[in-house]
């Protein structure tokens, strides 16, 4: 009995502290014992974001655009070219510009590797300053000259004027096409 007894206490003592793991610097998620692996913040679109954290993250393009992007990559403002002091307030400007900034601390990273940088110049840079920048883009009704300071911003489409229909009258009209 006393043997059964003094057993019973040393489970009782193992189940209550854990045995040291081997390998505890390697984290497998989901075994028992290891805890969960901290996962940085998910990334969002700064259109997605609100408040004091919208302004703090466009705080911190507008630095990154203004310091950086233009002057390195801006080249010179002209018609086939535009740009606006006032970018800020473009919308879709202000997207293109965040996600381009996202993929630059991304391949600046040395995870990216010794071809992280060209890779964001190829496939990022390149694209998106030729959407922004375009004849006939977001700017295009701005500054297309240094000695004439301009902003405009283009209205978008309008909401439908289509009046809004019952779910069931769509598929009549197409029983009544397909007729």
């Amino acid at each position: 009995m006393d043997q059964s007894a003094q057993q019973a206490r040393q489970l009782d003592s193992l189940a209550a502290i854990p045995a040291p793991m081997p390998f505890a610097g390697f984290t497998m998620p989901g075994l028992p014992g290891m805890p969960a692996p901290v996962l940085p913040p998910e990334p969002k679109p700064i259109l997605e974001l609100d408040g004091e954290e919208k302004e703090n993250e466009l705080d911190s393009l507008t630095d990154w655009v203004e310091d950086f992007l233009m002057p390195v990559y801006g080249a010179e403002i002209t018609t086939a070219a535009p740009w606006c002091e006032q970018w800020q307030e473009h919308l879709d400007v202000v997207a293109w510009l965040h996600a381009l900034w996202m993929a630059y601390q991304q391949h600046k990273d040395p995870e990216a590797g010794p071809s992280g940088m060209f890779v964001w110049h190829r496939d990022f840079l390149t694209h998106a300053m030729a959407a922004v920048r375009a004849a006939g883009g977001p700017l295009s009704a701005c500054q297309t000259d240094l000695d004439r300071p301009a902003h405009r911003l283009l209205c978008g489409p309008g909401r439908s004027t289509r009046p809004a229909t019952a779910e069931g009258d769509d598929t009549d009209r197409v029983s009544e096409a397909a007729s």
